[in-house]
């Protein structure tokens, strides 16, 4: 166990180190020899610092999401711009057809950082709103009854479940 959580601590140092260096090679715009270097040794000093002041936490710099995270913030996005285009629909219609709705929908995720990614994707994604997150359980107010009901189908949660490494619940379609 002491040799697993020692190589994590060493990956998170050593991911930190190289995020902060890549940024900190975006910012700069020089890439003599020298101030590379002088750029490496800083972000690998303060990925140090960091660890010595165990502030590089599981959840606050969470590489274990790893590839999860990569395809999950594609589709995301895509769940936003498919959303935005059903909002401009519902407005520029005459009749305005809303129907706001407040759900309750389970949270399947095990984690905290799980939890609020999928509240925050909840509200990132226009027509809905996450209000409140608690006992496995996020209130959310809808623009319209469908997109209510696209978050009780839980295709949301399942992915958000996937994403941190979580074994989804079955959706009701799926059970044999």
């Amino acid at each position: 166990m002491w040799a697993y959580l020692g190589e994590e601590i060493v990956a998170r140092s050593i991911s930190l180190a190289v995020a902060l260096f890549i940024f900190w090679l975006l910012l700069s715009g020089i890439y003599t020899p020298l101030i590379i270097t002088l750029g490496a040794v800083s972000s690998a000093f303060v990925a140090w610092i960091a660890h010595r002041m165990d502030v590089a936490d599981h959840e606050g710099f969470p590489i274990h999401l790893g590839w999860n995270a990569v395809t999950y913030w594609p589709w995301l996005l895509w769940e936003i711009v498919k959303a935005n285009i059903d909002v401009a629909r519902v407005i520029l219609k005459k009749d305005m057809a809303l129907s706001p709705t407040l759900v309750r929908i389970p949270a399947s995720q095990k984690t905290e950082l799980g939890q609020v990614t999928f509240a925050n994707s909840i509200t990132l994604t226009p027509g809905t709103v996450a209000i409140s997150v608690g006992d496995g359980m996020i209130d959310v107010h809808a623009l319209t009854a469908e997109a209510a009901d696209e978050l009780i189908t839980g295709r949301m949660d399942r992915r958000a479940c996937k994403m941190e490494g979580t074994e989804p619940p079955i959706a009701a379609g799926d059970a044999a």
